[in-house]
C-alpha cells in the first residue's frame, strides 16, 4: 500500500509541475505551492497552487485521480476559495461529471483536464 501512495504522490507532483508550466505559458504567475491559508471562518484551507494573472489571484487544486470528479469536490473548492478571499478557483483533473461542469460554469470555476494541460504545453 505504501508503494502505491509513493507512486501516487510522484504522479501528482509531476502533474503539479506540468500545471505550473502551463500557467506560466498562458501568462499566470505562480505565487505559492502547497499553500495553507486560514479562512475567515477560522478553518485551515489548503491549495496545491496559488496563481495570479493581473489583479486576480486564484487557488488551484490538483486531483490526480483516474476517475470522474463530482460536484461535491467543486463545491468544496468553491467554499475554500471563498473562505480565504480568492476568486474564480481552478481545478485540474482527469474528467468531470456533468453536474460538476454545470456548477463550475455557474460559479466561474475553471476546470482543466490533464489532457488540456498536456496539449497546451506542446
Amino acid at each position: 500500500m505504501s508503494v502505491s501512495r509513493k507512486t501516487a504522490s510522484k504522479t501528482k507532483a509531476y502533474l503539479i509541475e506540468l500545471t505550473k508550466k502551463y500557467f506560466k505559458k498562458i501568462g499566470y504567475k505562480v505565487r505559492q505551492e502547497n499553500a495553507v491559508l486560514e479562512g475567515f471562518s477560522g478553518i485551515i484551507r489548503k491549495f496545491d497552487l496559488i496563481v495570479q494573472k493581473g489583479r486576480m489571484t486564484q487557488g488551484v487544486w490538483v486531483k490526480d485521480w483516474n476517475r470522474t470528479i463530482g460536484v461535491n469536490i467543486i463545491i468544496n473548492l468553491d467554499k475554500a476559495s471563498e473562505d480565504v478571499g480568492l476568486s474564480n478557483p481552478i481545478l485540474i483533473g482527469e474528467k468531470f461529471s456533468d453536474h460538476a461542469k454545470a456548477y463550475a460554469n455557474r460559479r466561474k470555476i475553471m476546470l482543466l483536464t490533464k489532457r488540456k494541460i498536456r496539449m497546451g504545453l506542446r
